[in-house]
């Protein structure tokens, strides 16, 4: 009788997106945590509404990589949108999803009601994947659409955000909630979010075959991963990886070992 793979996190598809070796030192140093700046980062996207109406030197005191007229003129953008309200008062919050291969937490769930009196701690505080439904006291979501708005998880990224689209790792990430949503509700969700609070922008994530595909292949090398993946090939990527200065183990291919390479 076979027994299911255990559910991978979001947080680990996502580092394994950006580069496999980086999520191997991670594991290996214990070290998937975000960063402690993270949290104020994304308090800003539940505070949408006061943020608009800020003046320029106290949104220069807040966590905003923009000017503060380039970030109101963003947000401004955003509120066109049809589910902004449900944007700006999420109705959960650090939701904790678990579906057939991955589970973690979304930092919002719009289009649905919640379930239950207590919301998830302190809110958006860099909550880990690496938990257990219940044991955050994260928000269970309940079935029901909710203010015209189909049921959407948000993942929120405190980086800058790309000229179009969204990053490979948040890509991933956000398939993954969708689809770890999709099967806790028995219902196709057929987009995510990404949201960039620090620049005020939003983005849709459409469940597409090539998105799809992109998180089908990095779930695929998760769970293949054995010793030290190779090295990237995109060394921009590097550059900004955290572990650069430790990443020195060598990997051998089969040709080499037959002194073939």
């Amino acid at each position: 009788m076979s027994t299911r793979p255990e559910t991978i996190p979001f947080s680990h598809l996502a580092r394994a997106a950006y580069c496999p070796r980086q999520l191997y030192y991670a594991r290996r140093d214990d070290d998937l945590s975000p960063p402690e700046d993270v949290a104020a980062v994304r308090d800003l996207a539940f505070a949408y509404d006061r943020l608009r109406g800020m003046r320029d030197e106290r949104l220069a005191d807040r966590p905003i990589a923009v000017p503060p007229a380039e970030y109101r003129a963003n947000l401004a953008t955003v509120a066109e949108r049809d589910d902004y309200a449900a944007l700006a008062e999420p109705a959960v919050r650090d939701a904790f999803l678990r579906g057939r291969d991955c589970h973690g937490i979304a930092h919002k769930v719009i289009g649905v009601d919640p379930e239950g009196a207590a919301e998830a701690g302190s809110g958006a505080d860099g909550a880990s994947d690496d938990v257990d439904a219940g044991d955050d006291g994260a928000n269970s979501v309940a079935d029901g659409d909710r203010n015209g708005v189909s049921p959407t998880p948000v993942v929120i990224s405190p980086g800058a955000p790309p000229e179009r689209g969204v990053w490979e790792p948040q890509r991933v990430r956000a398939v993954a909630a969708a689809k770890a949503l999709a099967w806790e509700r028995e219902r196709d969700i057929p987009t995510a979010l990404v949201e960039y609070p620090a620049h005020g922008v939003v983005r849709t994530v459409r469940l597409t075959t090539r998105n799809k595909s992109a998180y089908r292949r990095v779930l695929w090398t998760v769970r293949s991963m054995s010793g030290v993946p190779s090295r990237t090939h995109e060394k921009s990527k590097c550059e900004a990886c955290e572990y650069r200065g430790a990443c020195g183990t060598k990997t051998r291919s089969l040709k080499t070992m037959l002194g073939l390479g």
